[in-house]
């Protein structure tokens, strides 16, 4: 399916087939295609908690306002991100560069993330919204549908997956084959209402 197709088709998913389970080998690749998702520095501070147990989902769904996609997806994927990846080993994420570059940018990454925990907390967010599109396309590709996910209690689920103190939950994405056809979309707005040419009007 070429890019276009998937972003038109792609819809919202809410019923799943409970009983339809993904390969591991099709799990792998659509999580290779997420982590090829952009980062600010590539630090790649996203984290993709793949949750396969029954029982954790059943918890889950419980403070996940009881929606049904939380036990009845093919996979459950909850999208965090390491607000100090930053500082962790960042020589890792430039491994591979000239060391000009390296030389360049390590410094970079300190002073744009040091001491600003408002900044580590945005790119955690931007970060994980471009890998949960990325991961939605690529399982419209592969056939699959999916949901993004943020109707649940954070601070619930951050105990029930032992989320790290350092660590923030950004959403969830629901993917596996649905059992309906997606309804009409709702609405959607006129380009001339959400398109600014060059600045706002006062």
């Amino acid at each position: 399916m070429e890019t276009k197709q998937a972003i038109k088709l792609r819809r919202s998913v809410k019923q799943f087939d409970a009983n339809h389970q993904m390969t591991d080998e099709e799990i792998t690749e659509l999580l290779s295609l997420a982590a090829l998702s952009p980062t600010a520095f590539n630090i790649q501070h996203w984290r993709f908690v793949v949750v396969k147990d029954a029982e954790l989902r059943k918890e889950i769904r419980k403070v996940a306002w009881d929606q049904a996609q939380v036990t009845d997806s093919s996979l459950l994927i909850i999208l965090c991100a390491d607000l100090k990846a930053w500082e962790k080993s960042p020589d890792r994420y430039w491994k591979n560069a000239a060391k000009e570059v390296q030389d360049f940018i390590l410094p970079a990454i300190d002073d744009y993330y040091r001491g600003k925990d408002q900044v580590q907390r945005d790119e955690c967010f931007r970060s994980c919204g471009i890998a949960a599109q990325t991961l939605m396309l690529s399982a419209k590709a592969m056939g699959y549908d999916s949901c993004p996910m943020d109707g649940f209690d954070f601070s619930a689920v951050a105990k029930l997956i032992n989320l790290p103190a350092d660590h923030i939950i950004a959403q969830f994405v629901a993917i596996g084959k649905s059992l309906a056809e997606a309804a009409p979309r709702a609405g959607q707005l006129a380009l001339d209402e959400i398109v600014i040419n060059n600045k706002f009007i006062k």
